[in-house]
């Protein structure tokens, strides 16, 4: 099916997305609405739109409540605290109203210190409730996804999002167009879908001309209701032009520095020039360089050959300064007084180390979509498809570039600097939710302690989207937006999956998988965590058995 579909697409299109260049059609350019560049690439293409996330539904979701309570929970806060409970946690309308410690473990709770019943109440004794996850780096859909069949709906995004813990997600490129993003948005705002709340950070096209078109550009993408702005690269004095109208606009920015004009821009010079937060790893390496000052391509390098564009990326590292070393500092310092954000998305990036173990994921089986499972596989149009003859040396290589790569994002952290918790799924092996959870391990594998890793995931995350007054950590006052998990996710970050951690009980000798979110709360409205997967697993074997039959009806 994979070929068969590519056959009928604009190849070129698609390979000009896949080098993560944004791109409008050669006719009606000059009169796109800022935005819609996502939007044309999938009407160029000629395909059809995902289908649209339904109405919220009662059997998933309840509340919100007058007043809710949580009762006997350890509460990690997302500030890096210790863990501390029993502790109930009271929630008006969708508000937390208090907080307040009411024993000690494995002592009888007094009930004349617990607050007064509410409307409704979760027994969470034994349960861990955290703030809700930011994905600080996320998509909803992209042009190249409808190339190997249906685009998967928002619902089945959205319910694994949800189904993780995940109840804010900054969306980075608005592939699907501004007005399709900001709807969603919009709708998740009010609580109309099951969904996370959606930051639009619309892509910024890389061939705009001057100076001036990119400020009536920002200016034009403001009044669409967006928040931020993601740059992939394009003319210093176009770029720099842009970031001055964001500030003056009050837009965010993100950038993906692609090594197409990271030669001219890295990310110190963005930095400069007032920009948010680095995704990736793209241009600091390059801001790191002491004896060059451009990447040591091979002879025979194509940028649009996408294994030579991350074959050689993952040997990017050790051409950099060296951890320690006067540039090092110099560079840190400098991003540091910044206030800088780092999203590092190390988890996107994890198969160029070991590409069997992120084919065999223990979530493809049931919840990848079909068409996504197609996606993954190697091509030489889909962007990230790009194992065509993926070698030891290739992983071995990646190996050490996360080494150096996550020395300096821990020290960056250690310094004070903020690291966020984003995913980058549909790409490359991984799936919404289960990808955001491998983010948290990998932070914790670059050496942060676990409560800072829950830190970047929360309060970080609400700061970088410029929501921490409201979002991000469990306190009075804030938005109610939680996630309630029956196991210890300090002690293993695996019970997040919702395929749970597979653990053999001592007292019975069998397997059993334990964890998986119990409930997500999102402003004030208690959602059944457990149905939301169910309701993607489903989403996937219907498609497959739908596919299935089309396959027997094209046969006959």
């Amino acid at each position: 099916m994979l070929k068969t579909v590519l056959r009928t697409t604009g190849l070129a299109v698609a390979a000009s997305l896949a080098a993560g260049l944004v791109i409008v059609p050669a006719a009606g350019a000059q009169d796109m609405r800022p935005g819609d560049e996502g939007m044309a690439n999938i009407r160029r293409l000629g395909l059809d739109f995902p289908r649209e996330a339904a109405p919220r539904s009662s059997a998933e979701s309840r509340g919100p409540y007058k007043r809710l309570i949580i009762r006997g929970a350890t509460l990690i806060d997302g500030t890096g605290a210790p863990p501390a409970g029993p502790a109930d946690i009271v929630i008006e309308g969708n508000r937390i109203a208090e907080v307040r410690l009411v024993g000690n473990p494995g002592a009888p709770i007094d009930d004349r210190l617990r607050p007064v019943p509410g409307d409704h109440e979760i027994d969470a004794h034994g349960s861990y409730v955290l703030p809700g996850f930011v994905d600080a780096h996320a998509h909803i859909g992209n042009a190249l996804w409808g190339l190997t069949g249906e685009m998967p709906p928002m619902d089945y995004i959205f319910k694994l999002w949800m189904g993780h813990g995940i109840t804010s997600s900054r969306e980075v490129s608005c592939g699907l167009g501004a007005d399709y993003t900001i709807r969603h948005a919009r709708k998740s705002a009010a609580n109309e879908i099951t969904a996370p709340r959606l930051y639009p950070y619309c892509a910024f096209p890389t061939s705009m001309k001057t100076a001036d078109d990119a400020r009536k550009w920002v200016r034009g993408l403001k009044k669409r209701g967006a928040d931020g702005i993601k740059f992939f690269g394009g003319k210093p004095v176009v770029l720099e032009a842009a970031f001055d109208e964001a500030k003056a606009q009050g837009l965010r920015t993100a950038f993906h520095h692609a090594q197409l004009s990271v030669t001219r821009v890295n990310v110190l010079t963005s930095a400069r020039w007032g920009l948010n937060s680095m995704e990736h790893w793209y241009g600091l390496p390059e801001a790191l360089f002491e004896d060059r000052q451009v990447q040591d391509y091979p002879d025979d390098y194509n940028y649009q050959n996408e294994q030579d564009r991350f074959g050689e990326a993952g040997r990017l590292w050790r051409q950099a300064a060296q951890p320690g070393s006067e540039k090092w500092n110099a560079v840190m310092d400098e991003l540091l007084a910044l206030d800088f954000t780092i999203d590092p998305t190390f988890t996107i990036y994890e198969a160029n180390r070991d590409v069997m173990r992120a084919r065999r994921a223990d979530w493809h089986d049931d919840y990848t979509y079909p068409s996504m499972w197609r996606f993954f596989q190697p091509n030489r149009i889909l962007h990230g498809s790009y194992h065509f003859n993926w070698t030891t040396r290739h992983e071995i290589d990646w190996k050490y570039n996360y080494r150096r790569w996550m020395e300096f994002v821990n020290d960056y952290k250690n310094r004070g600097g903020r690291v966020t918790a984003g995913s980058d799924s549909g790409f490359i092996f991984k799936l919404f939710g289960f990808g955001y959870i491998r983010e948290l391990e990998l932070l914790q594998e670059a050496g942060f302690h676990p409560l800072e890793v829950i830190k970047s995931a929360t309060l970080n995350g609400a700061e970088l989207i410029g929501r921490d007054r409201d979002l991000g950590s469990v306190e009075p006052g804030k938005i109610a937006d939680l996630v309630i998990v029956d196991e210890n996710p300090i002690a293993n970050f695996k019970v997040l999956y919702g395929t749970g951690h597979m653990y053999l009980n001592p007292e019975t000798n069998t397997v059993e998988r334990i964890g998986g979110v119990r409930y997500t709360v999102k402003d004030g409205i208690v959602y059944d965590a457990v149905k939301l997967r169910d309701d993607v697993r489903k989403m996937v074997r219907d498609s497959r058995a739908a596919e299935a039959e089309a396959a027997g009806q094209n046969t006959d």
